[in-house]
């Protein structure tokens, strides 16, 4: 079965709103004017419960079925943005200097919204759906808060799927796999302490700067020499801080990175041997090393029966040749994870077309695909939760 007909004639209406989010874009959970506008579109379309607050600044709307007895089937969006400078050009562009949508959230929010009209409409399934809108998924662990507010229990959500653009897959295919497709977080932060001094003169300093340099490369070793060739992880120095002068020795610097793997043991491995690694510098070179290291975001694990589903219905509007049920896991994080940890569900990737790349400031979410995301998100509510 194609793209759903009336999401085809909801096409024009459902890019406005897009482009309407994209103009105001708003970071974190701070997104009270798109939550607000998310919340008078849901109870416009006619929702039979809304509810705003879940998680601080998320909201829900329940839309029930024929039948409106059971677990609900959970679909979820996100609406915040990012700190980005835009320069997409587009005449739909961030009137925000310094924020803008570079990750799509935006379009997944408004199709999402176009399930939901389209669900209030004809309420062919059975059961309930909870539409799901979270704040803060770049970085703030938002879908955590909802979890943590009593999302699953409140609403009797039974299963919950999400869903993500891909630049680079082609607009109308889709991808995904069981068990891991996005990788768990953490982020470390590292402080090298010497004794500063004139740069003329090094042999009065402990030079935390040659100390850092060191450090970088043999972190590298963490991966190439620690870690099975066969796992996927990456450790990634990504700031190096430190010095104000040419001609002073700094007394200390600072080293930033994220750690990225798709199995949890991987992030105490990877822990465990950036702390050796500090402590061995720390005592070869008489400099006091300080490591933070913080777990971020769980690995995003497909369950397999759900994921068995949500490929299904993906042929269903895309047709056989354009589902890839077996994609290569993919690094970056994803807050979903926290609600695959609450309740079994999917989450799947759908082609965003040759566009720019995520999190750039030439990034711009394409209306094209909308359609097909509003369709899926639909078709998974009636075809998992018949009339």
């Amino acid at each position: 079965m194609p793209v759903i007909n009336r999401m085809a004639q909801l096409h024009d209406d459902i890019a406005g709103w897009r482009r309407e989010i994209h103009t105001d874009p708003e970071l974190l959970y701070d997104v009270h004017n798109t939550a607000r506008r998310v919340s008078d579109r849901l109870r416009e379309f006619g929702c039979d419960e809304v509810v705003e607050g879940i998680g601080r600044t998320g909201v829900v709307g329940i839309i029930k079925g024929k039948n409106p007895t059971g677990p609900a089937i959970g679909l979820r969006a996100d609406m915040d943005a990012l700190p980005i400078l835009e320069s997409s050009g587009k005449p739909w562009a961030s009137k925000t200097p310094g924020k803008m949508h570079a990750c799509g959230h935006d379009g997944h929010t408004a199709m999402l919204l176009g399930a939901a009209r389209y669900l209030a409409e004809t309420r062919n399934f059975s059961g309930s759906v909870a539409v799901i809108f979270q704040p803060a998924e770049e970085g703030g662990a938002g879908g955590k808060a909802m979890v943590d507010d009593g999302l699953m229990d409140r609403f009797g959500i039974g299963e919950v799927y999400g869903l993500h653009n891909m630049p680079g897959m082609p607009v109308g295919h889709f991808a995904i796999r069981p068990g891991p497709l996005l990788a768990a977080t953490s982020e470390f932060d590292i402080v090298i302490t010497g004794r500063g001094g004139h740069a003329a003169m090094p042999h009065q300093t402990t030079d935390s700067l040659v100390v850092g340099a060191q450090m970088v490369l043999a972190m590298q070793t963490i991966v190439a020499r620690g870690a099975d060739p066969l796992d996927s992880l990456v450790v990634s120095v990504t700031k190096f801080h430190g010095g104000d002068a040419h001609n002073i020795i700094p007394e200390s610097v600072t080293l930033n990175g994220t750690v990225r793997c798709l199995k949890p043991e991987l992030h105490d491995f990877a822990e465990k041997r950036i702390r050796e690694i500090a402590a061995g510098f720390g005592a070869a070179h008489g400099v006091t090393i300080h490591v933070k290291y913080e777990r971020g975001y769980p690995v995003t694990f497909n369950h397999a029966d759900q994921t068995a589903k949500a490929a299904a219905v993906a042929r269903e509007v895309a047709g056989n040749h354009a589902v890839d049920d077996n994609v290569t896991p993919v690094m970056g994080g994803e807050d979903f994870s926290y609600m695959l940890l609450a309740r079994p569900g999917a989450f799947i990737f759908m082609g965003n077309g040759d566009t720019a790349k995520l999190h750039t400031p030439q990034y711009d979410f394409n209306d094209e695909a909308i359609p097909h995301g509003a369709s899926w998100f639909a078709r998974l509510v009636e075809t998992l939760q018949p009339a």
